[in-house]
């Protein structure tokens, strides 16, 4: 939770109002007392809520507004960072494995561990931050093939060649339900058995008086005032489909979970060996985080840090403003968190049954289109990680890390940096160093991907080139080539039109460059 959210300073003037001040107003007990009111109003207004809806469905509702009140019950009760920052270990020598170090499984085993496996995607995100309509993973991102072809192609690619059966998990969000159930019935035909689930639908709440802005439980109407709570909720919400209970009856031992739009999240036979395979650690291994060296780009990235003798994920939303220059440091803090999870399912079913899932709190402060200033309370999966048994990170290549959140990455994996082999983009040969390009394209004229596709007559070669940064009104002819440093700015009211077949290496071209048919 951010360091400048009290929520018991509104709550304190609320109350004041209310009349309910039967103790100093500094004093314990008071905070105390307006924090149970305010827990109490909000149960009322969801109760009213809950009312709104047909009776068959209210059973499940209720299930997933109680976890919403717990939710915001912790809310109240924090004060500040949850975390104290002189209580932070120096990580452990065994906390963070290479992968360099992991053994590859002998061919006559990997059928028995892929048995072993379900494959989850997080696949709650909508395109609208790049100008799509629908669920992210439906954006074509290669030879027009979307997230959610290449995810079914790698795992087909994998039960195919090892005449496995390993499952595919969708995890949607009430924003792309809908349309992944059209879209996933062109894969009937492949050898992939796809599942889904939803996660839950929370309330957004409004910072005048913490009370839900949704007016009724019809969230269709009103999908602003609604909101998927994070992919922290993913453990519930799994448990709850059936599914969890399922695969641990079938056999399966470990889930794979990774965001749908992490095209280096494919499925690690290395990691999978350490897990169920040979190399299975005497003491099970619970959880893995996959981490990756930080590079200057990743400062905001969660960390691995260790904490009261347990390994955790560390998210900037929990840092103190005195130390957010020490989390940002590359020498400080090594790791970032790619979100590639492996959790045990058994385990997974046990901190539930114990109740001893315990997520930090990330506040997301946002401002609707009329105007209301809501909170939204989420939860990070990878924050469960403290509440596993022998939870360790692995410290994986950064080819396992290529989610595409702009343009500029659809840029890279368009590239010819990188070809498609069964669902999975392999780096090309041809580059000379393992790290892919620094590319900056303006927000003005290449953020949406229809306008970025309309700004080049196909994508350059990029295999040489370290830096690109473009600004303004700048389009791109067939067969350009990039190379080293390339910085490309217009000027306001200007366009610059690189010319077909030009190679650019080490140049900065800014001003104004028409090119006119004649």
């Amino acid at each position: 939770m951010t360091a400048n959210i009290r929520p018991i300073d509104v709550l304190l003037q609320r109350a004041g109002v209310r009349g309910h001040q039967r103790a100093p107003s500094d004093s314990k007990e008071f905070h105390e007392v307006t924090k149970r009111d305010a827990l109490r109003l909000l149960e009322n207004d969801v109760e009213r809520l809950l009312k709104t809806t047909e009776p068959a469905r209210r059973p499940a509702l209720q299930a997933e507004m109680g976890r919403f009140a717990d939710l915001f019950g912790r809310f109240l009760q924090e004060e500040g960072p949850a975390l104290d920052w002189n209580k932070i270990q120096k990580l452990p020598e065994n906390a963070v494995m290479n992968y360099s170090n992991l053994k590859s499984p002998k061919n006559e085993q990997i059928r028995h561990m892929l048995d072993k496996l379900v494959v989850i995607k997080l696949n709650g995100g909508l395109g609208t931050s790049m100008g799509c309509h629908g669920p992210k993973s439906v954006i074509p991102v290669r030879s027009d093939l979307t997230f959610l072809d290449l995810t079914v192609q790698q795992i087909e690619h994998l039960n195919k060649t090892y005449d496995a059966n390993v499952p595919l998990v969708l995890m949607n969000s009430f924003n792309t339900d809908e349309d992944t159930e059209k879209i996933i019935r062109k894969y009937k035909g492949f050898r992939v058995q796809i599942h889904t689930f939803n996660q839950s639908c929370f309330p957004r709440v409004s910072r005048e008086h913490f009370l839900p802005v949704a007016k009724d439980f019809d969230v269709e109407k009103d999908k602003e005032a609604w909101y998927p709570p994070g992919h922290g909720d993913f453990y519930d919400t799994f448990r709850n489909s059936g599914l969890l209970k399922k695969f641990i009856e079938e056999g399966r031992e470990y889930c794979f979970l990774s965001n749908i739009d992490n095209l280096g999240a494919t499925v690690d036979l290395n990691i999978l060996n350490k897990l169920v395979g040979e190399e299975r650690a005497s003491t099970p291994v619970e959880f893995v985080m996959e981490v990756t060296d930080k590079t200057r780009a990743d400062v905001k990235g969660g960390t691995l840090i260790q904490f009261e003798n347990k390994l955790r994920l560390l998210e900037i939303a929990q840092v103190p403003n005195e130390h957010v220059d020490d989390f940002k440091s590359v020498k400080t803090f090594k790791f970032f968190n790619t979100n590639n999870i492996w959790a045990n399912l058994s385990a997974i079913d046990r901190v539930l049954r114990e109740r001893t899932l315990n997520m930090e709190i990330i506040v997301n402060n946002k401002t609707l289109e009329n105007g209301t200033r809501v909170v939204q309370l989420e939860t990070a999966v990878g924050a469960a990680m403290k509440c596993f048994d022998g939870a360790i990170g692995v410290n994986v290549p950064r080819s396992r890390f290529l989610p595409v959140k702009k343009s500029a990455d659809l840029l890279l994996v368009m590239s010819n940096l990188y070809t498609l082999k069964n669902g999975s983009l392999v780096m090309s040969p041809q580059r000379m160093f393992p790290t892919t390009p620094l590319v900056k394209l303006g927000d003005n004229h290449f953020s949406k991907v229809k306008e970025f596709l309309g700004r080049f007559a196909n994508i350059p070669d990029i295999i040489d080139l370290d830096h690109l940064t473009v600004s303004g009104d700048v389009t791109f002819g067939r067969g350009v080539s990039l190379r080293g440093t390339v910085i490309i700015i217009a000027n306001h009211g200007d366009r610059i039109d690189i010319p077909a077949g030009a190679i650019l290496e080490n140049k900065i071209v800014s001003g104004n460059m028409r090119i006119l048919d004649h």
